[in-house]
């Protein structure tokens, strides 16, 4: 199964941009990308931070950009984001009973689980007792299929001071559920807008690049966190049964060599 994620788009109003950027021509410029060159992918996910502020009308500039997408795609919430605006720009998006934005799609590769991971005006991420429930209910009846979580906030330090302390509060909760399901394949979160991946507690992860900004790979500021204006990405995604395969993608990167360039030349 290919996927694509693409994440933390930080739409603004019209008329607006953010830190100099365009963040409807990025995106914009992704999907071009992901339709030409990713056709063929099966979804694609949205991992959190649709918009900067939660404003309706940048959600509804949004939900235009998206038209142009040539893929099916779900959406996922992030810390930036309103839950209401979000449900009243996006009705169609699945929610549990709890109304928190989450839901399965159970595809041949195995249970794609979406989290919402969104806690309203805080900057970091919760998942409560009711989520944690419904997570693990969800994995009960996933059984022995292979499972594959897409959710926004890290449920832990990634090494980043300025992104650990933005993190998923309190993971224990959350941790212990993976851990005893032991069907977890892979998590794939937003909200670092840098490629990072590893393994936490034996379970894989990836994260990538915003559409937008990025983050600095600083070691030692806390506050603010410091952007960068380095290439937006977004990641390509093969799920197998016996691998999972993540490449970054940087879609605006050109700097393609031509077909037939010298690979040595003469130092004068």
């Amino acid at each position: 199964m290919k996927l694509i994620q693409v994440s933390d788009l930080h739409f603004v109003p019209p008329g607006k941009h953010l830190l100099g950027l365009d963040p409807r021509a990025r995106l914009e410029a992704a999907i071009a990308d992901i339709n030409t060159a990713q056709g063929d992918a099966e979804l694609c996910l949205f991992t959190g931070d649709l918009v900067d502020d939660g404003a309706p009308e940048a959600y509804a500039a949004l939900g235009e950009a998206l038209g142009g997408l040539n893929l099916p795609y779900r959406l996922l919430i992030g810390n930036h984001d309103d839950r209401d605006n979000f449900g009243r720009a996006f009705p169609e998006a699945p929610r549990d009973e709890h109304g928190f934005v989450q839901s399965v799609v159970r595809a041949a590769a195995g249970d794609l689980i979406l989290l919402d991971t969104h806690e309203p005006g805080e900057a970091g991420g919760r998942f409560c007792a009711e989520r944690q429930a419904w997570l693990e209910a969800r994995l009960a009846e996933a059984g022995a299929r292979p499972v594959y979580i897409f959710m926004h906030h890290p449920p832990f330090d990634i090494g980043i001071p300025s992104l650990d302390r933005i993190r998923l509060e309190e993971p224990a909760g959350f941790a212990r559920v993976v851990a005893e399901a032991g069907s977890v394949k892979h998590i794939f979160f937003g909200h670092v807008h840098r490629p990072v991946s590893g393994s936490w507690r034996g379970v894989p992860f990836s994260a990538l690049r915003s559409t937008v900004h990025q983050v600095a790979l600083d070691w030692e500021t806390e506050t603010p966190v410091p952007y960068t204006l380095e290439t937006p990405g977004y990641n390509v995604i093969f799920l197998e049964p016996d691998k999972t395969v993540v490449h970054h993608h940087d879609f605006l990167d050109d700097s393609r060599l031509p077909a037939g360039q010298a690979r040595y030349t003469e130092v004068e």
